[in-house]
């Protein structure tokens, strides 16, 4: 495996960002969004090395950064907003460099969000939210081929509230039964989920 660590330009500095490359039979690449910064949440979270994982496997290019502030990267939180604009100048930077493949985004929680935002500006062939903070942020109405994948038991945003939100966005949502919202003792079955949600 490739495996990458870079500290990509971006408008808070330089944004600290990992990057798993399977080199041989690229099928496209996702850029994945991880939770809070300020509660922890890095590209190391498990949730998103899960997906980073699983997307590997299937051929596509992982890239995780760091959100502001957060391990190497530059600048400070900024509730979503220029973490979007890091982003965004992160899928810049790396599509450069595979301009042929497809561009997937992935996110959990506040990564949900994240990606959420950056999916307004981008044409993305996927965006899968997991664990959305629909209670704690402005979701706005989301892009074609979106996808929610949720636990049943999530204690920080209830599923009432998500499929609430998916009802009206009209848009597609896996639940991981028995899942909390760090899906622990879980991450197995939101592989799956995830996998099942992504585009063959």
């Amino acid at each position: 495996m490739n495996r990458s660590k870079l500290r990509i330009p971006t408008p808070a500095g330089h944004t600290e960002t990992l990057v798993n490359d399977p080199q041989e039979n690229r099928r496209g690449v996702v850029f994945i969004g991880h939770p809070h910064p300020l509660h922890g949440g890095s590209m190391d979270n498990k949730v998103v090395q899960t997906v980073a994982q699983a997307a590997y496997e299937r051929g596509w290019v992982a890239v995780r950064p760091n959100f502001r502030g957060v391990g190497a990267s530059d600048g400070s939180y900024d509730g979503g907003v220029g973490e979007a604009t890091d982003m965004l100048a992160v899928v810049e930077f790396v599509t450069a460099h595979y301009p042929a493949l497809p561009i997937h985004l992935a996110g959990f929680s506040f990564g949900a969000y994240v990606q959420h935002r950056v999916a307004r500006s981008l044409a993305a062939q996927s965006l899968a939210l997991i664990g959305p903070a629909v209670t704690l942020y402005d979701f706005g109405p989301v892009q074609p081929a979106t996808h929610v994948v949720h636990g049943e038991l999530d204690e920080i945003v209830p599923l009432a509230a998500v499929r609430d939100w998916t009802t009206v966005q009209q848009v597609p949502l896996t639940v991981v039964p028995q899942a909390n919202h760090f899906f622990d003792r879980k991450l197995r079955e939101l592989r799956m989920a995830v996998e099942a949600a992504w585009p063959s």
